[in-house]
């Protein structure tokens, strides 16, 4: 049975990309679009963003009033929409895949009881190579230990507005956890000044926003006489478009539940 899905944010960038990937995708249907309230494109249909998508389908300001129309929401918004989006697929029983970044612990607290109710799938990256890095920074974190300096660099386009990225803060989460530590605690954001020497145990985070670059994410481990470096390059942001709908057609089967990428691709240990 064909999986109906609803982009948010259908005339940005990512909102295309998510178009592409579903027209694409075997299984799927563009079923519903939304734009924000004010988006001069609401009230239009998804074929001025590109020929090739169906002209049955409008641009809507609230996702609601087509509410009968979908099975699962993509997200890539901003928080303050995605939680309006929660709410809503909380109350009609939809699917979710969230991928928007720079949510307060409080608003992940808010996902985490709308699981309860529908079934979500929340990751700040949703690439199959960024979630299989996840993998190898666990166990390289475990092999090299507490000698090893954590750094972790990560590089955007200039439009980004939340920093570190989503996926950064992920590996430093990833990294924290097989240390036995807490990132809360032991991050350390930028560096300016005289900063006296690294604290031990601490995993500093750099950021870059330049130009049109996709995402860009290296993690470094620092002993004394070699590097280790695990990277990943993203030239399009399909990669991150094509897992989500993957994530989609997965929630198929599930009413309830709190998920991540690692779910889908069957690389969590539990």
């Amino acid at each position: 049975m064909t999986q109906k899905i609803a982009v948010v944010g259908a005339s940005g960038r990512m909102g295309r990309t998510l178009l592409q990937a579903v027209l694409e995708a075997e299984g799927t249907e563009i079923c519903a679009a939304s734009e924000r309230p004010e988006h001069d494109l609401v009230g239009h249909n998804i074929s001025v963003l590109d020929g090739a998508f169906p002209k049955t389908v409008s641009i809507v300001d609230d996702l609601e009033s087509v509410i009968d129309d979908f099975d699962v929401v993509i997200d890539f918004s901003i928080p303050a929409a995605t939680l309006k989006n929660i709410a809503l697929c909380k109350k009609h029983k939809k699917s979710l895949v969230i991928g928007t970044t720079g949510f307060s612990e409080e608003e992940k607290q808010v996902i985490a009881d709308a699981a309860k109710t529908t079934a979500i799938m929340f990751a700040p990256n949703m690439s199959v190579g960024v979630n299989l890095c996840l993998n190898l920074l666990k166990q390289a974190a475990k092999v090299l230990g507490d000698d090893y300096d954590v750094e972790i660099i990560e590089t955007h386009h200039r439009h980004k507005i939340d920093a570190p990225s989503g996926t950064a803060i992920r590996m430093g989460e990833v990294v924290a956890d097989a240390l036995g530590r807490n990132l809360e605690e032991c991050a350390v954001y930028g560096r300016q000044g005289i900063t006296g020497e690294r604290k031990t145990k601490t995993i500093g985070f750099e950021t870059i926003r330049a130009g049109d670059v996709v995402g860009d994410h290296t993690v470094l481990f620092a002993g004394i006489g070699e590097r280790i470096e695990i990277t990943h390059k993203a030239s399009s942001r399909m990669t991150f478009a094509q897992g989500a709908v993957r994530a989609a057609i997965w929630l198929k089967d599930k009413e309830t539940g709190l998920f991540d990428m690692q779910d889908v691709l069957g690389l969590n240990d539990k």
